[in-house]
């Protein structure tokens, strides 16, 4: 599943590609929680890499298709 993290006050997007077995409910839990309380949003990437993204810096969070549904070619969605 991809999440991209709009930063406030830049025009760059952080993009995430989470495990394949991310689920997309807790993900936005935590999310919730991490701009609720005010502290650092962590991710993992599917390569182990840590991202961090203070919580008062977040603008957007886009949440991709998960892993399995991506659309490849021309067509209508």
């Amino acid at each position: 599943m991809e999440v991209r993290i709009g930063i406030v006050q830049s025009m760059k997007e952080i993009e995430v590609i989470l495990p394949e077995d991310a689920k997309r409910d807790k993900v936005m839990k935590e999310v919730e929680a991490a701009m609720a309380d005010d502290t650092v949003l962590w991710l993992t990437d599917r390569k182990g890499r840590r991202v961090g993204v203070p919580a008062a810096r977040i603008a957007y969070v886009e949440f991709g298709t998960q892993s399995g549904e991506r659309i490849v070619g021309f067509g209508s969605a």
